[in-house]
């Protein structure tokens, strides 16, 4: 029997995950101060190897920290929740797509794969390694351009994921909402940080699943593929 190659494209939870990018504000709001500072802490107050009985840790965090998945609530009133998400949507076939320009996805990249409807799609950038070793967001990474994200919502794909803390670039903030609600209209959910270190381009089976935060906007996750034969 052919021995099952695997992969895990989940990144550690810890406390030295990267800060996320500043999320978009309302018209006067103020930046929230926690931005500049890593969000996730992981906080160990039980240890049997300090003599304790048992060992228990808390988690803090946001829905956005580490590897998750966006539902479209992320940014459209009244949308799917991530405890909604049919589970067809994250577990199944997928492509990886290794994108060779140092900027962004666009267009013209993407036209050779044929992308069809019902695909899910992994974007495999510069990103991978690099930018995990930086553990602050810089803005300098490979995120989707306006133009792709729209062109990949025509084509009707199930899902699309990226190598890097956010689809978006923050560059101009407008770009965010845009691309987001891109996706997220039309029933696209998104995978994000992603580490495809390592991985080939080509056709994999993907294993992934949310926490079933009820009413949540999005869903830490673990992201796991396997070699299609």
């Amino acid at each position: 029997m052919a021995k099952i190659e695997w992969f895990d494209i989940t990144l550690p939870l810890n406390n030295e995950i990267p800060i996320p990018p500043p999320m978009p504000q309302q018209p006067g709001q103020a930046p929230p101060s926690e931005l500049s500072i890593p969000l996730a802490t992981v906080y160990r107050f039980f240890d049997v190897d300090k003599g304790d009985k048992v060992t228990m840790s808390r988690i803090e965090m946001t829905s956005h920290d580490g590897t998750h998945i966006d539902s479209p609530l992320h940014f459209i009133p009244g949308g799917t929740t991530i405890d909604a998400m049919p589970i067809e949507t994250t577990i199944g076939p997928c492509r990886v797509i290794q994108i060779k320009d140092e900027t962004s996805v666009t267009v013209k990249e993407l036209k050779p794969y044929k992308i069809r409807a019902g695909e899910r799609i992994l974007f495999k950038t510069k990103n991978s390694p690099n930018v995990w070793a930086v553990r602050q967001y810089t803005g300098k990474s490979v995120t989707v351009s306006l133009e792709a994200a729209r062109y990949l919502a025509e084509k009707r794909i199930r899902l699309v994921g990226i190598d890097y803390i956010s689809i978006a670039s923050a560059e101009p903030m407008e770009n965010v909402n845009d691309v987001h609600k891109t996706f997220l209209s039309n029933g696209i959910f998104i995978l994000e940080a992603l580490n495809l270190t390592g991985i080939k381009p080509g056709k994999y089976d993907l294993f992934c699943l949310p926490l079933r935060l009820e009413k949540g906007d999005a869903g830490p996750c673990r992201a796991i593929l396997r070699k299609k034969k």
